[in-house]
């Protein structure tokens, strides 16, 4: 008789298996939450990334050019757009490429034929996605820093 209840007693009680697919839920969320996060601070330095580079070449259009370069910031369209005259010298859509929203202190900067910026003020570029955010900043004499 005694081994006759010991092989009915092989499987798992309800309550067992409720208890461990609970414990699989909340690391699974927690991991979740922790790479959503991670993969929000990626796409935020990416744009910002992208950003600098798209303002660096500006400057440097500018220079090589000996003409005024000037950088368009939509932040509805989450574009960034260099231009050297009526020519259209490059076309960023950080928005589409990073899933980021922009905001700025200037809608546009312009680079002189020496690289310096014009404008009273710095340009400070903010891009966000989900809880990350990162910042760029264009000093008047055309430095880039983030």
């Amino acid at each position: 008789m005694q081994r006759r209840s010991d092989a009915y007693r092989c499987g798992f009680t309800l309550i067992e298996l409720v208890l461990v697919m609970t414990l699989v839920g909340l690391v699974s969320a927690t991991v979740v939450h922790a790479l959503s996060l991670q993969l929000d601070r990626l796409a935020v330095r990416g744009a910002i990334a992208e950003a600098a580079g798209a303002l660096g070449r500006a400057r440097d259009e500018a220079l090589a050019r000996r003409t005024v370069v000037r950088v368009r910031i939509d932040t509805s369209q989450r574009t960034l757009t260099v231009r050297a005259g009526d020519e259209r010298v490059a076309h960023h859509a950080l928005g589409h490429a990073h899933g980021v929203s922009l905001s700025t202190t200037r809608d546009s900067i312009a680079f002189d034929v020496r690289g310096l910026g014009y404008g009273a003020a710095n340009l400070t570029l903010i891009a966000r996605r989900g809880r990350a955010a990162d910042t760029l900043v264009v000093s008047r004499l055309g430095r880039v820093r983030y």
